[in-house]
């Protein structure tokens, strides 16, 4: 019995049993479409981030209080302690090859107003931050220096923040209450809403909103530094063409040391490649892990496979010993199951190709609770080929044991099973 032969009886077995068949395949087709979906999700995340991180700006810096450095004793990662304040902007601002700094002061908050409440994280910024960080507005405008001189309750909505407090448009001009306490809330008025950007829900300016930078200080989340100087939670600044960038986080690690009277640092000064490169490590091991929870699905669908052959076999045990006695050899036998299992593999294998395709396809651009706003996919062409691949050995590798079962019956004690 040749291949085709094999083929041509394996594909009748399965006609006759249509419904054994697409349970038997229902295991495959979920493995290796999860596997396809969940990379995609996962690559596609670590695209966003590296491209979101990258797009910021140019030349930038970015100066975080804590050391991610420091292995144990007090100080933690960075941004776990609030090394950082004001004063630390104006000494970066005189550092040699500094063009720009912008200050922020990070926290979280209900919002309410527009359609109902949301709640989101707020940036406290001055106008220069959205220059640097290159967030053109859709509609409206920045605050300005004046209203930041003067504390104004203004505020500059993220897209995704908008869209749900204000998801027929018109958010320019409308007063939202911000709550600052159990029992407080303080009334702001939006002066402009962000293009969107998208990227995942921790770090998006689409799910953020930003006030001017002392309001938050003395209004919301007012916090004095062993200097007696308001703090903040991250310093963007940006580099002069031409200048390195090693030398430049020296220049600002000195000049950081010197004002904070430390030994070592207490703060942690990174670049943007080295965000997209931590960033990207992080959401590798993200789509590895997503792909290893989606393969525990092809296991179970090769156990399923085998589960089913064996049965296959029993209830063809009479045909093997026909078989065997008109001459077929335990060879011809083995072929003939393991190709019914390679088939209903294969077949599960293309299903679940096309599935995880579209599952993919489907999410891309989509909110999605947990994984955020505006969610992109990237289709990995070697993902899809190592799903199907993995989904065909286990279909080979749960198909041998039934298949060996079944060429090793002796013709007489086939012959007599009832």
């Amino acid at each position: 019995m040749n291949l085709t032969d094999s083929l041509k009886v394996a594909m009748e077995a399965l006609n006759a049993n249509k419904l054994r068949a697409a349970l038997t395949m229902l295991g495959i087709v979920i493995g290796v479409g999860s596997v396809i979906a969940l990379m995609a999700v996962g690559q596609g995340s670590q695209k966003a981030i590296s491209d979101q991180i990258l797009g910021l700006g140019s030349n930038l810096l970015f100066v975080r209080p804590g050391d991610s450095n420091q292995g144990g004793g007090v100080r933690g990662g960075n941004g776990t302690a609030q090394t950082l304040s004001t004063d630390d902007v104006k000494s970066i601002a005189n550092v040699t090859g500094v063009t720009g700094v912008a200050a922020q002061l990070d926290g979280a908050t209900q919002i309410i107003g527009g359609a109902g409440n949301t709640f989101t994280r707020f940036s406290g910024v001055e106008p220069s931050y959205f220059s640097l960080l290159n967030l053109p507005v859709a509609d409206g405008d920045y605050f300005t220096d004046d209203d930041v001189a003067r504390s104004q309750r203004v505020m500059v909505l993220g897209a995704s923040v908008a869209s749900r407090l204000f998801p027929n448009g018109n958010a320019v001009g409308s007063t939202l209450r911000l709550a600052t306490g159990p029992r407080s809330v303080v009334n702001f008025t939006v002066s402009g809403v962000l293009q969107a950007k998208g990227g995942t829900a921790s770090n998006s300016s689409d799910d953020r909103i930003f006030v001017p930078l002392p309001v938050v200080q003395k209004q919301i989340a007012a916090q004095r530094g062993a200097r007696n100087a308001s703090l903040v939670s991250q310093i963007t600044v940006q580099m002069a063409e031409g200048t390195k960038t090693d030398v430049l986080k020296s220049d600002i690690s000195t000049a950081l040391l010197i004002d904070h009277k430390v030994p070592s640092p207490d703060f942690t000064v990174e670049s943007q490649e080295d965000l997209a490169a931590t960033a990207s490590a992080s959401a590798q091991t993200l789509t590895v892990l997503l792909g290893a929870i989606a393969g525990i699905s092809l296991v179970v669908g090769g156990i399923g496979i085998m589960n089913i052959m064996l049965v296959s076999v029993t209830e063809r045990t009479r045909e093997i010993g026909i078989r065997k006695a008109v001459g077929a050899r335990s060879s011809d036998i083995l072929m003939q199951f393991l190709t019914e299992a390679l088939t209903v593999t294969a077949l599960g294998g293309i299903l679940g190709v096309a599935i995880g395709l579209g599952a993919a396809d489907l999410m891309n651009g989509r909110d999605l609770p947990g994984l955020g706003n505006n969610v992109q996919t990237a289709i990995s062409w070697s993902a899809v080929g190592l799903a199907f691949a993995v989904a065909t050995a286990t279909g080979l590798f749960f198909g041998i044991y039934p298949a060996s079962r079944a060429s090793k019956l002796k013709p007489i004690d086939a012959l007599h099973y009832e």
